[in-house]
């Protein structure tokens, strides 16, 4: 008897098995990634980190980095002193790409819609304690903190966990010779880790409007951070 390609030998239909949910991402891949985001990022540029003691040794920590430039990611995984978990486009998760990021417990997210999936894996690694990664602008730009998305004051607020602000600098100042697309090799990358700090106003509430409120905290510390970490730096206000 024939088999039809979907249905079994009576015809009757064959229930395809239940597709698995997504668990949580690896902590132990996280913890590669950083291994080799060390060799990496101090095999071809010079890293400066400043305040590396500040990201708390334990417990729920969200980074808040600034963005203008591809490597600002790589260079913060390579230079944080615990494992990271970063939400990233989905759009950067093409081939061979794809199956590495997420076994190095990186977080793949649609920027155009509301990913719930993504926002339940990043929940996921604060409430097991871990260390999630934040580009609060949504995209790379100035990296100058202008504009903040909603997202991460909702899962600072959602989790209790505190916000480090981390401001990369000098990855955008000048394009490399070899390879336009990166910062000249081993020039010198500023890593300055800030204070952390609640965005919350310690009433719990979720409200949109305490989102907002929320917003416009953390948009006030991280620009204060940027400013301050120019200043240490020597590195200059406005970006080229």
């Amino acid at each position: 008897m024939r088999r039809h390609p979907r249905r079994g030998e009576a015809g009757r239909e064959v229930s395809r098995p239940p597709e698995r949910a997504e668990g949580p991402p690896s902590e132990r891949g996280a913890d590669v990634g950083r291994r080799i985001g060390v060799g990496l990022m101090y095999g071809l540029w010079r890293p400066r980190v400043l305040g590396a003691w500040r990201v708390p040794a334990t417990g729920p920590a969200i980074l808040a980095v600034n963005h203008s430039h591809n490597v600002d990611g790589p260079m913060v995984m390579g230079v944080a002193p615990r494992p990271v978990h970063f939400l990233i486009k989905k759009e950067a998760f093409v081939g061979p790409l794809d199956p590495f990021l997420t076994g190095i417990g990186q977080l793949k997210v649609d920027r155009h819609t509301t990913d719930r999936t993504a926002i339940t894996r990043a929940l996921g690694v604060l409430d097991g304690g871990g260390v999630l990664g934040i580009f609060p602008e949504g995209t790379r730009g100035e990296g100058d903190f202008a504009s903040l998305r909603a997202g991460l004051a909702y899962f600072a607020v959602r989790s209790g966990a505190p916000i480090v602000p981390v401001a990369v600098l000098g990855s955008s100042e000048r394009r490399g010779r070899l390879i336009k697309g990166l910062p000249p090799l081993r020039s010198r990358v500023d890593v300055v880790f800030g204070d952390p700090f609640e965005a919350g106003d310690g009433s719990g509430r979720r409200t949109r409007r305490a989102l907002d409120e929320a917003t416009e905290r953390i948009q006030k510390q991280l620009t204060a951070h940027l400013e301050n970490a120019r200043r240490l730096t020597g590195r200059p206000a406005t970006l080229e």
